[in-house]
């Protein structure tokens, strides 16, 4: 197909506070993502990360519509999505599926992984009868690396990272173009979570769906991440490809979040950069750049005027006054 699978329009989130019940809704609250816009390839990975509270994990559920935006639009394949009906959604539905942080609890104690893998099977008429079903549901666990035999057991009998193969089993199942995958191995030991990050790629290599790759392990996200995409109290401060965010980072929030990685090799006269103080509540976001109350090279412009995310060369985007690329050998 022609053109980004997935697309966000300046689409924002605010949970408002509610000051009672005889009382309007209040207009303060938190905004959780405040005017992102972006677009996913066909076939292409794109990891969002940030430090917790950032609105990442809102940002995946907006563009599944699995919480209502407070402004913007979302399209899939270029169909707007933000305004269908309940009923219309179900056809969205099958075309966009999620793979969550906890596998857990995201599947249900009580039934059988055949049952669970074949629930969007059913819910979407892709299946005519049970032995087909059942045909389709060993075909899935092959895929992911788990025996046929498994199929009649339930979640209880399976380890963290066996879950989660099943997981993505089921949001595979039903062919979508597009996947979400909130912290997917996050919760899973250290040796497993290469195990289950290799079965994604080569998934999405055979299938050719598009991912949003949400995480806080930069070393996972330079090895999954075709570009990336870093957040910081609900807006977007840099975007670029995996190469230009890793070895050139201009936005001084990602230098320092790629300069105090594990993985991070600083050269000389390039030392980590410690941030000062901590995250600003999202309730009172500061105004200006939001990064200023944090920032080593903050200026007078940055307290009062928001930096818009613009495209700086080799496609990398970033929202700063003084985008400086900052070299971080890694690897």
């Amino acid at each position: 197909m022609t053109g980004p699978v997935v697309r966000a329009d300046d689409l924002g989130k605010l949970f408002s506070d509610r000051a009672g019940l005889f009382q309007a809704q209040s207009e303060t609250g938190v905004r959780a993502v405040d005017g992102v816009s972006l677009e996913i390839a066909h076939g292409e990975t794109l990891a969002v990360v940030g430090e917790s509270g950032c609105g990442k994990s809102t940002l995946g559920r907006l563009l599944l519509r699995l919480i209502e935006p407070s402004s913007g639009k979302v399209f899939l394949e270029g169909e707007e999505i933000t305004g269908l009906t309940r009923s219309q959604m179900r056809k969205f539905r099958q075309r966009a599926q999620m793979v969550f942080q906890d596998p857990y609890g995201s599947l249900s104690p009580r039934r059988t992984v055949a049952q669970i893998i074949s629930e969007p099977l059913e819910v979407f008429g892709l299946v005519k009868n049970r032995a087909q079903q059942r045909d389709r549901v060993a075909e899935m666990l092959t895929q992911v690396g788990l025996p046929t035999a498994v199929m009649d057991r339930r979640p209880r009998q399976f380890s963290g990272g066996q879950r989660q193969r099943i997981c993505i089993a089921r949001a595979i199942s039903v062919d979508p173009s597009f996947i979400v995958a909130d912290e997917p191995v996050s919760a899973l030991d250290v040796s497993i979570q290469a195990q289950v990050i290799n079965l994604m790629q080569d998934l999405q290599r055979e299938k050719q769906f598009s991912f949003l790759f949400i995480a806080h392990d930069l070393a996972v996200v330079r090895h999954m991440a075709d570009r990336v995409a870093v957040m910081y109290l609900g807006r977007i401060v840099e975007m670029g490809t995996k190469r230009s965010i890793y070895t050139a980072p201009q936005h001084p929030y990602t230098q320092a979040l790629l300069s105090a990685a594990p993985e991070a090799k600083v050269s000389r006269g390039n030392g980590r950069i410690v941030l000062q103080g901590d995250v600003p509540s999202p309730r009172r976001v500061p105004p200006g750049c939001s990064f200023h109350t944090r920032c080593p090279i903050a200026q007078d412009i940055c307290r009062k005027e928001r930096p818009p995310l613009e495209t700086k060369g080799d496609g990398q985007a970033v929202a700063c006054h003084f985008a400086k690329p900052f070299p971080i050998p890694v690897g």
